[in-house]
């Protein structure tokens, strides 16, 4: 059975129409909104700061509006469907209390990133600041590796999705998506991705009720939860899920289900806690309310995976038995669940081509919205941790917006072959999100150490990415050789056989930083003048500014300015002097750009830890462990 047998039910011209038409729609929104700021205030997408971080002063609801639409992936959708329909009720569950989790917790980060890098563009440069360049380099490439991962997942998982509906070519969807997005993401900086963020959420969120809806209280063919119950019976007894209770679909004791559990776990780690798009969502936030906006949007993603999944998931299993169903009377076929293809199944029975449609908006909301997020992300460490730092330190606000653009292009070209390459030889998005942690998973817990930990050390983070990599490749390809006999796509991406490289990597970064730092507790100590102003810089603190007569512009009088006291960590800036002259030119720019940059006070800043403390630990003791293993024991 082909793929797209009785699944591809659009035109081709409705698959262009989507992906073209209503990316360039967006473009020209982003177009308007960028020209009416830059005309009516006093942030200007020409400066780099402005267009790398927002200026530093976003709301909280944009900001959560953002990481919603950031951990929306077109795998929130159709992975989680996916394990729906492979694991039963649990799957929908697992992944949303796993995805939330790594949100909440890195509310944790955010409070330190405000608290002591509030100058920061990128967590590559909080690494270089305080750990040197061999730090700073094995950080670049994990962050880009992964975000390289993440822009696979989004894109190869929509452009297949694409032309399995509409029959539209997945080259040409591959490179089109990534394409329109970036159109838009240069126009308008990181502050057109939160406005666009917004409008894609509420439309997500709209379309999933409309399915939701339909499949539990209005349509034909279910229309009720009871109804929903007997089909869902009836298919355990057809086609038992093996692994489970009793073969069903209603049953929470999944072993299966639970190694896929984990291997979300390790996943979530590394494409939240590396990823830059994360990070850059807590660098332009409002210091006094960056903990609320992880906290809010963290809660407010669960329900995205666990009410879509558990409707249009188990609601192909629940449909497979009806006439309505694209492939009746067989159910999908491994290749067709493999490319996540369930949920889209489910709406073509209960819609028709109107539900085809519909998901095919969805889906291309959710991509879009998260790999815009990408795009800027990608284009801010080719700005400021390859062209800033090793190319033209001194360089110019204009000439890092003008290189951002060009990063965008770039990383957009890059990742559209990259998919094309990953479509042609058959890896489908469940294998990308499956052995993702293997790849990263070893340097996710370490760069969450280095704000966290005072005593990380310099070595700790050097070797502990490298050595969980290795942890990683050896258990995944040993295990799959043991387990399965041979290495091949289809072996890899056994959930079982790549558990035991997620954790191994995992735990073998985490394991390796730990020791290290206790065994070697040395921080690196520069007294490079450039060095020490990246530092002064990054970590919120003053250091004198020349007027252009060459006398001092007088700092905050709480700031300590040699490099000695400047090293021991960020100071909290209480007032300042008054400026004694008014900088011109591109001297303005600079203090401009600058000036809204301070460490977020001491005593809130303990406030915000307490509050994420005590929501992950809650969060964790309800919907990872009591909720689940409670359900798992009594079946």
């Amino acid at each position: 059975m082909s793929t797209n047998d009785g699944i591809q039910v659009l035109s081709q011209g409705v698959g262009y129409g989507i992906v073209v038409g209503i990316g360039l729609f967006f473009a020209l929104l982003m177009l308007g909104c960028t020209h009416l700021q830059n005309k009516y205030t006093s942030y200007s997408t020409h400066q780099a700061e402005e267009f790398s971080t927002a200026s530093r002063n976003v709301e909280p609801g944009l900001i959560a509006a953002g990481i919603v639409s950031s951990w929306t992936w077109s795998a929130t959708l159709l992975t989680s469907s996916t394990f729906a329909y492979t694991y039963g009720i649990c799957g929908p569950m697992w992944y949303g209390a796993m995805g939330s989790f790594q949100i909440l917790l890195f509310a944790l980060i955010a409070i330190k990133i405000k608290s002591n890098a509030p100058g920061a563009h990128t967590f590559p440069e909080i690494i270089l600041a305080r750990h040197g360049r061999v730090a700073h380099i094995t950080y670049l490439f994990n962050g880009l590796a992964t975000n390289m991962l993440v822009g696979a997942c989004l894109v190869l998982g929509g452009s297949q999705v694409v032309a399995a509906l509409s029959g539209m070519n997945v080259y040409a969807a591959c490179f089109l998506i990534p394409l329109v997005v970036a159109a838009y993401v240069i126009v308008g900086g990181l502050r057109s991705t939160f406005i666009a963020d917004y409008t894609h959420t509420v439309i997500l969120f709209i379309a999933i009720f409309i399915f939701g809806f339909e499949m539990y209280a209005t349509n034909a063919v279910v229309g009720s939860i009871d109804r929903f119950y007997d089909l869902l019976v009836e298919a355990s007894a057809t086609m038992p899920i093996a692994g489970n209770y009793e073969g069903s679909y209603l049953t929470f004791k999944s072993v299966n289900g639970l190694v896929f559990a984990i291997d979300l776990l390790v996943a979530g780690f590394s494409t939240v806690w590396l990823d830059q798009a994360y990070w850059q969502r807590a660098i332009p936030s409002q210091p006094e309310t960056s903990i609320k906006a992880y906290l809010l949007g963290g809660i407010a993603w669960y329900g995205i995976p666990f009410g879509f999944a558990t409707a249009m998931g188990l609601g192909c299993a629940a449909l497979t038995s009806t006439t309505s169903f694209p492939t009746y009377p067989n159910p999908l076929s491994a290749a067709q669940n493999g490319a996540g293809l369930s949920s889209q199944a489910a709406a073509i029975a209960l819609l028709g081509k109107g539900g085809a449609g519909l998901m095919l908006l969805l889906l291309f909301m959710a991509v879009t919205s998260s790999t815009s997020a990408e795009l800027i992300a990608v284009s801010s460490l080719l700005t400021f941790d390859v062209y800033k730092t090793y190319l033209r330190p001194h360089a110019t606000s204009q000439q890092l917006v003008r290189i951002s653009h060009y990063g965008i292009i770039i990383y957009a070209v890059v990742l559209a072959a990259f998919c094309s390459i990953l479509s042609a030889v058959n890896i489908n998005l469940t294998w990308l999100l499956t052995v993702l942690g293997v790849i990263v998973g070893g340097a996710s817990v370490p760069v969450g150490l280095i704000l966290l930990w005072d005593r990380m050390s310099t070595l700790s983070p050097i070797a502990s990415p490298w050595s969980g990599l290795s942890f990683g490749l050896i258990a995944w390809l040993v295990t799959t050789m043991k387990r399965s006999g041979y290495i091949h796509v289809t072996t890899t991406g056994d959930a079982t056989n790549a558990a035991a490289g997620n954790i191994a990597s995992c735990a073998g970064g985490a394991v390796v930083a730990t020791l290290l730092t206790l065994m070697f507790p040395a921080k690196h100590q520069s007294d490079d003048p450039i060095d020490i102003a990246r530092s002064n810089k990054i970590n919120g603190l003053s250091s004198p500014k020349k007027s252009p007569s060459g006398s001092n512009i007088p700092p905050s009088p709480d700031v300590p300015q040699n490099s000695d006291e400047a090293e021991k960590g960020p100071a909290v800036i209480v007032s300042a002097a008054p400026i004694e002259y008014v900088p011109t030119g591109n001297e303005m720019v600079d203090y401009l750009e600058t000036s809204h940059i301070q460490p977020l006070d001491p005593v809130i800043a303990k406030k915000g830890e307490r509050l994420a403390l005590a929501a992950n630990g809650l969060y964790a003791a309800i919907a990872i462990i009591v909720v689940p293993f409670t359900l798992f024991g009594t079946q």
